[in-house]
């Protein structure tokens, strides 16, 4: 006997849980009867009761026709517009460019360094720099 008590505590329990979530979900148009505010107080006051009340009187019966999921042909689709920048060919095209600037610029410091620290080398050697070498300032 103690398990049915269980089990219809917890039975009641989802309820109430549901009954909240659907109250506070609903759009301001399918509440009925009471403002949401005295709705969520009775769910939460009289769990079972509430919860009933809620579902039987407080919301709008829903209609059969409930709006699909949008597919494969949205409106983004319609519109001829890409559904994520990372489907847009113009925005991979600008990434891909300021990568190959950034590359560009990475590998021209390099050079600029390697020349630098091979005409400290030929200094500290004795040698004088090679002109051709040199970095443009």
């Amino acid at each position: 006997m103690a398990r049915l008590y269980v089990l219809l505590f917890l039975a009641q329990i989802v309820l109430a849980v549901c009954a909240l979530i659907s109250c506070l979900s609903a759009e301001e148009g399918q509440i009925r009867a009471l403002p949401r505010i005295a709705w969520v107080l009775i769910i939460l006051f009289f769990p079972l009761v509430g919860s009933i009340a809620w579902f039987v009187a407080g919301r709008e019966p829903s209609s059969g026709a409930r709006k699909p999921w949008p597919t494969s042909g949205g409106a983004a689709e319609r519109q001829g517009r890409p559904l994520a920048p990372d489907d847009d060919p113009e925005f991979l095209r600008s990434v891909q460019e300021r990568a190959q600037q950034q590359d560009q610029e990475l590998f021209r410091r390099w050079e600029e360094d390697l020349r630098r620290r091979e005409d400290d080398l030929r200094r500290r050697d004795g040698d004088p720099p090679r002109e051709g070498d040199r970095p443009e300032v």
